[in-house]
């Protein structure tokens, strides 16, 4: 094949983005390759463009000289097409294929859209070709099939993403999403600047000083700046959806606590509505106590005002994002101004009316006396602090509504740490500014000045002309210690003052009942509390939460009119500290787990700050209240352990499953220093199941002696084309894990792809299991159908044993009597269930096309129903054992489904008798021993056989006993076996003879010409020679079933210690018979063989 490169027509390829590369179309044609014979001149590949698109088709665009091949291409009748309708090769005159970097693949360049989650709300998620896809196309050189230039150039693996794109893009305009300054700034200083910044800071300085004042301002924002460090690492380390704080931490620590923390920060957002709008209430109901205009009673006005204020907050709420964002910003503007009118006041000259009440404007004095503490009975300095504390919060305002914003990755981090900064600055300057303008204790009578000749008390104020000293023996009102309402009085116009209370006070309620639906509508989303996922609709262009905000508006109104906020108000406070130490917990353990996906863009934080700023927030909450602290942690244990026990369907790969890896690998690293000992030997076991799901009993009597203990691996081998067995290996490989994982089976499945089933085996045995954690123990279920297989499967059966024994590990067979594999249940099972499926679709269907279809209409589904022989459904619990029942003997065979269950039920009182006939380290009886710790097992005493002389029978039997003592373990009688060795009964030995028969080559009734040909053509055929000698051997297995017989055969298990056949001495098919003569007609077989190392000690 010749390419011509002179005559190229290239085609760019114009995806929605920015990121392309350029597709050249290749004519090839007998007369073109005619061409290249003549041209001398090396291929020019035309380089890779990137840039911005300007429409979404395919350009046509061709070098000088290409106008002319351009013509004779759409003269061929090939026309150039856009997009699925591109004709991509004709079979009769030319094949094209796509280029990339003029290079003959499918390989595309890097797209953000590969990357994307399925549903990613920011575009849609498209399918980069896969490895076997370029494998083959580089193999195969194939040509691009019609109506894939465009998948293949850009990636879309699937039609219509550029629909899907457009409209996307249509939503994404048509939706309100807030820069970091609207979205998040402002939010966050409206609800960090509460209604203590007003009523409550001056009382704090009052009582702590300036020093301490500024100190427990200090602290706090250390637990909020920290906490904000932590958000702002978080958010920026991957795409942050709606959610919030829940979102935040969901997504580090998992839904365990995502789940637990964001029910509580969401049911905390909504009774904070009605903490502050009960605030604005009581300021309301103030200013009408001074105005003597009282409705009812000041409870009751309290009651009225705050129903009203919350139906007109909802309102606003309800009528968009947009609305809600408006209302905030004219909040902060009052908000703004009213601080400005402070600081103005306090500037201005007092009057004498002023100075009475304590406001002497900016003085030493006052600043000096007022620097240090002076707490009042009762107080001190963690009890401000606990007071001062929830006028630090508010800082998840902005990340709240993370949904909305439109770039919450840079507006989270920007807006709250700013808005952390300006606010902070703002406190300490109010702290200090009223601390150096007002004194402690005022009287506020104006007649209480200083004449000539009085003795001043050395106080600040008697420096200035006043004497309050009275105020030491009897209760003031003005002053720091006794005044709420200092601001008011300090500053320019008192009224501005009364409007920042009311900004503050209905910003943050409106905040918090924004905020609340938002996150509570993310929690039901995730479908983590099943209950709830009604609250999950959004409405309108911005998906709004409106059966949220109904709830949230429920919720207000109750603690409205119950009134008692004092008593959940530290509750709350102590929800809020939750969230922070968790946020502050997430990034130190994201830190700490040192994932390759832990890569957050914003880097000023520490992953040690990150876990003080935690234990910081858990002390602070006991500082605040204690009980509430308690409350707190209960509520969220609870429900931890309710979200764990439910185990919600979500894999968000959080920071708990890298730990989780971490610590798995450095146990397993920190297990490869410690060298073996005996003392703790456990079954490590590889378990030849096939699918996991095919041979359960297999499986369930291995995990009986492996769950909790050892190391136990469920495989499987693939035989056939490497190909075709790859892919069916890695497709199910997912499903099979989740199949043990769903039964609570503690194994793994691994399976490997091979040329035939005895190499797939070697492979497991030599490649499975990690350091330590390898597996020392095969387990295999006996090869019920020997005698009809073929003779690969035979040699391939007992050549993995030998594989064993070579390997140093021990073998395990084990039989029941109706086999172990139910892959044929499980077909007729899945073809029941697609039949079920077919009825219920075409029921549908019927009920569909009811209305809308005459008589004969409905006739002709009928007949289809009939042809199908469709017939009642069954209940869905016992469907399947019902369907089952009903179905033919030779498609179904109930004693196979109830031997694969035998292992899971509980085992009655009986015995497990264990057959040690030889010393093969004490595997033989360890396995049974372990058996009896099990809770099905545990009514099973173990009997224990060996072989002995006849003469010494009581001798053995004491060293037996004093062995087993020393062993510890636990048995109900010793059989000492002394007639082992005899010949077994002429019945027995003549049932082995005839199981023989068809694999004998009888070499000895035929010359040696004859003898020696059949050697060579049936070499697997047990010779008269080789019976001959191992015939002592034979007899010993047939009479060991004959003493099974006679004393096992009420066992619930026998143990038996496995023959070895010695390798070039017996036959397969010899050894295959006499495990089978060994275990035949009995209780089900555990036929085992150690490694011959000790797994037994009696030394401590």
């Amino acid at each position: 094949m010749s390419l011509n490169n002179s005559s190229n027509v290239f085609l760019d390829s114009v995806p929605g983005n920015s990121n392309r590369f350029q597709v050249n179309v290749i004519n090839e044609s007998h007369e073109s390759s005619a061409s290249v014979d003549n041209n001398t001149d090396p291929p020019h590949y035309e380089e890779t463009s990137f840039g911005d698109e300007t429409q979404n088709r395919f350009r046509i665009s061709f070098r000088p000289g290409n106008q002319e091949c351009y013509d004779n291409f759409l003269q061929n009748g090939e026309t150039a097409k856009t997009d699925a309708s591109f004709h991509a090769y004709d079979s009769h005159t030319n094949t094209y294929y796509l280029q990339t970097f003029g290079h003959n693949t499918v390989d595309a360049v890097p797209k953000i859209e590969y990357y994307r989650n399925t549903g990613s709300i920011s575009g849609p998620k498209v399918n980069r070709p896969s490895l076997l896809e370029i494998h083959e196309q580089l193999a195969k050189n194939v040509a691009v099939a019609p109506g894939s230039v465009d998948r293949v150039a850009n990636g879309d693996g699937m039609p219509g993403d550029e629909e899907a794109e457009n409209k996307e893009g249509e939503d994404k305009a048509g939706a309100v999403k807030f820069g970091w300054v609207k979205g998040v700034l402002v939010r966050c200083m409206l609800n960090i600047w509460g209604v203590m910044l007003f009523i409550r800071l001056s009382w704090i300085v009052g009582e702590a000083g300036i020093g301490l004042g500024v100190i427990i301002i200090g602290l706090a924002v250390t637990v909020t700046g920290i906490t904000g460090l932590s958000t702002s690492a978080i958010a920026t380390n991957g795409y942050v959806r709606g959610g919030g704080a829940y979102y935040l931490i969901s997504r580090s620590l998992g839904p365990e606590f995502g789940g637990s923390i964001g029910l509580i920060f969401a049911f905390a957002n909504a009774v904070a509505v009605a903490m502050y709008v009960v605030g604005f209430a009581e300021t309301v109901v103030d200013l009408l106590k001074e105005s003597n205009s009282m409705m009812v009673d000041p409870t009751n006005d309290i009651r009225i005002i705050g129903s009203i204020t919350v139906v007109i907050l909802l309102g606003i709420s309800v009528a968009g994002m947009e609305w809600e964002a408006k209302a905030q910003v004219i909040l902060l503007v009052i908000l703004l101004i009213a601080i400005a009118n402070f600081f103005i006041g306090t500037v201005i000259p007092s009057n004498n009316e002023k100075k009475s009440r304590g406001f002497f404007n900016y003085q030493a004095s006052i600043f000096a006396e007022n620097f240090g503490p002076s707490f009042t009975k009762g107080e001190g300095f963690f009890s401000v602090f606990a007071i001062f504390f929830p006028a630090a919060t508010g800082i998840l305002a902005g990340a709240n509504i993370s949904g909305d914003l439109e770039d919450p990755q840079d507006a989270i981090p920007r807006g709250t740490m700013l808005a952390i900064f300006i606010t902070t600055v703002a406190y300490i300057g109010v702290a200090i500014c009223v601390g150096a303008c007002v004194v402690r204790d005022a009287t506020g009578s104006m007649n209480d000045t200083i004449i000539s000749g009085m003795n001043c008390n050395g106080s600040a104020a008697c420096g200035l002309g006043y004497d309050f000293s009275r105020c030491r023996h009897e209760p003031c009102q003005y002053g720091l210690m006794n005044n709420f309402q200092v601001m008011s009085m300090v500053s320019g116009f008192g009224p501005l003052i009364t409007a920042g209370i009311f900004s503050a006070t209905l910003s943050s309620a409106l905040a918090s009942l924004v905020s609340a639906p938002k996150v509570f509508q993310a929690l039901c989303k995730d479908n983590i509390y099943k209950a709830l996922q009604f609250f999950a609709k959004g409405y309108g262009k911005n998906n709004e939460p409106l059966r949220g905000y109904i709830l949230t508006f429920v919720i207000a109104m109750a603690f409205i009119l119950i009134a008692e906020l004092n008593t959940i108000a530290p509750i709350i406070s102590n929800f809020f500290l939750a969230s922070y130490a968790l946020i502050n917990f997430s990034c130190f353990h994201a830190s700490y787990a040192k994932s390759p996906g832990w890569r957050p863009a914003y880097g000023i934080y520490n992953m040690w700050v990150s876990l003080f700023g935690a234990i910081l927030c858990c002390a602070v909450m006991f500082v605040i209240n204690w009980w509430a602290a308690v409350i707190t942690y209960v509520i969220e244990f609870f429900l931890y352990i309710y979200v764990t026990y439910k185990k919600p369907d979500v894999n968000w790969g959080s920071s708990t499953q890298a730990l989780s890896y971490v610590s798995a690998l450095d146990n397993a690293l920190e297990l490869t220093t410690v060298e073996d000992h005996v003392k703790n030997f456990r079954p490590q076991c590889i378990v030849l199941t096939g699918g996991p799901m095919t041979r359960p009993a297999l499986l369930d009597i291995t995990h009986a002696f492996t769950k909790n203990s050892g190391l136990c691996i469920c495989c499987e081998v693939f035989v056939g084309p490497r190909k075709l067995c790859v892919k069916e290996m890695n497709s199910g490989m997912a499903k099979k894990q989740a199949w043990l994982i769903k039964n609570k089976i503690k194994a793994f499945y691994a399976a490997v792809a091979a040329d035939c089933f005895r190499d797939g085996v070697r492979s497991l045995l030599q490649a499975s299991g990690l350091g330590r954690m390898k597996p020392n123990t095969l387990v295999i279920g006996y090869k019920k159908n020997w005698r009809k297989a073929p003779l690969t499967e035979i040699e391939n059966y007992v050549g993995i044993i030998h594989d064993a024994f070579d390997f140093e590990i021990g073998v395990v067979i084990v039989r029941i009597s109706q086999g172990f594999d139910i892959s044929q249940v499980l077909q007729v099972q899945d073809e029941l269930e697609k039949l079920e499926q077919e009825r219920l679709a075409l029921e549908a269907t019927i009920k569909d096309n009811e209305c809308e279809e005459g008589s004969g209409g409905i006739r002709g589904l009928f007949k289809k129903a009939s042809k199908l022989n469709i017939t009642k459904p069954t209940p869905k619990k016992d469907s399947s054992m019902n369907t089952i029942q009903s179905m033919h003997v030779g498609e179904f065979n109930q004693k196979l489904v109830e031997a694969s269950t035998q292992f899971k039920k509980k085992q009655g009182k009986g015995t497990i008798d264990v057959w040690w006939l030889f010393d093969d380290g004490g595997l033989t009886l360890l396995i049974p021993y372990i058996l009896t710790l099990r809770k099905k097992w545990k009514d099973c005493k173990l009997r224990i056989y060996v072989g002995g002389k006849i003469n010494r029978i009581e001798e053995e039997k004491i060293a037996m006993a004093s062995l087993l003592s020393k062993f510890r373990i636990k048995f109900a009688d010793i059989h000492i076996i002394g007639d082992i060795n005899i010949k077994p009964n002429k019945e027995s030995w003549k049932v082995f003879e005839e199981m023989i028969e068809p694999y004998r080559l009888h070499e000895s009734c035929k010359d040696l010409t004859t003898a020696e040909k059949l050697k060579r053509e049936t070499p697997w055929k047990i010779t008269d020679a080789e019976l001959e000698a191992v015939k002592e051997k034979s007899y010993r297995q047939v009479r060991l079933n004959e003493l099974l017989q006679e004393h096992s055969r009420a066992a619930n298990l026998i143990v038996l210690s496995l023959p070895v056949a010695r390798k070039g001495s017996i036959s397969d098919w010899l050894y295959m018979a006499w495990l089978e003569i060994l275990t035949k007609n009995l209780p089900p077989v555990l036929l085992v063989r150690g490694n011959h190392k000790n797994v037994l000690t009696f030394y401590s």
